[in-house]
């Protein structure tokens, strides 16, 4: 009898173990999603001055965003993820009512390619197993949802464009703000770092297919993605050295707006720009290799 009992113990432990395990067969997800990207700055945003974030959002100027990535599950509660995301960002000061934006009326569009590393933290560990129970359905035990939070670090690149004269240009070139001219006004650098910051839910749909759905956002460390940040710089130097496209992209009215004359404030150098996606994407688990490697097929 005892002998029994012992043997139904090992059992139970060794199916246990293997219950507790099993989540290290799978630690490796591809990531492919689609989504929207957004952005503030200095251009378009709210209808009044000196709102923030939500509020300030221009939603016209919500645009299409693609990712695609790995993630790499440690434990069952803590994961890293790499991931590459394309977006676009823009901004319009005519497409606000605020009347000393639409009297600047400056405009820019940018793309977005970040290449980034985000720790995330689940708030309860992946089961696997019969989603409700039954016999012979496949799943995840109990709810199949899995909320986490994000933190990390990427590189992204960024080119802002102007919509005047016979279409759009690219801004940099133009040193809108004088870079170059004075010792003071140094060209900005098109590759910039930020850090990812957001919440997530994820939603098991059997065992190897899962649905997310993030919202992040990236703090800048540059004030340029809409190539607007300080003051005027006196327009006739700026066209004198650099042309008539760049006069026309530091100021559109030509000086028919009393705000833009030299030195008066054209962005807010104290404040750096922000964007944001938010991505629904499909995750799929890969078996792992006995060496920790991920197996494609």
């Amino acid at each position: 009898m005892k002998a029994k009992l012992l043997l139904i113990i090992i059992l139970l432990g060794v199916g246990f173990n293997s219950e507790a395990q099993r989540w290290k067969r799978y630690r490796w997800e591809t990531i492919f999603g689609i989504g929207a990207s957004n952005f503030l700055g200095d251009l378009g945003g709210a209808d009044q001055i000196g709102t923030n974030y939500m509020k300030d959002l221009e939603w016209s100027k919500t645009r299409l965003a693609i990712t695609g990535g790995l993630r790499f599950k440690q434990t069952q509660q803590i994961s890293h993820k790499i991931a590459f995301t394309a977006g676009i960002v823009a901004g319009d000061d005519m497409k606000t009512k605020d009347p000393v934006r639409r009297a600047r009326d400056l405009n820019f569009r940018s793309p977005i390619l970040e290449l980034g590393y985000n720790f995330e933290f689940y708030l309860k560990k992946e089961k696997r197993g019969h989603r409700f129970k039954l016999r012979g359905v496949r799943g995840l035990r109990s709810m199949a949802i899995y909320p986490y939070g994000f933190l990390g670090i990427s590189g992204f690149f960024f080119a802002p464009q102007g919509k005047f004269g016979d279409g759009w240009h690219y801004l940099k070139q133009y040193n809108t703000e004088g870079q170059t001219l004075t010792p003071t006004r140094t060209p900005y650098s098109k590759f910039q770092l930020a850090v990812p910051l957001g919440l997530g839910l994820k939603v098991a749909v059997d065992r190897r297919w899962l649905v997310s759905i993030e919202y992040g956002l990236r703090k800048t460390f540059t004030d340029y993605i809409d190539d607007v940040s300080t003051t005027y710089y006196p327009n006739n130097l700026i066209e004198d050295s650099f042309g008539t496209d760049a006069a026309l992209a530091a100021d559109p009215t030509q000086g028919s707006w009393i705000g833009a004359a030299s030195y008066e404030q054209r962005g807010d150098p104290t404040d750096n720009d922000t964007y944001m996606f938010l991505l629904l994407s499909a995750n799929y688990k890969l078996k792992t290799t006995r060496g920790g490697l991920p197996k494609f097929r």
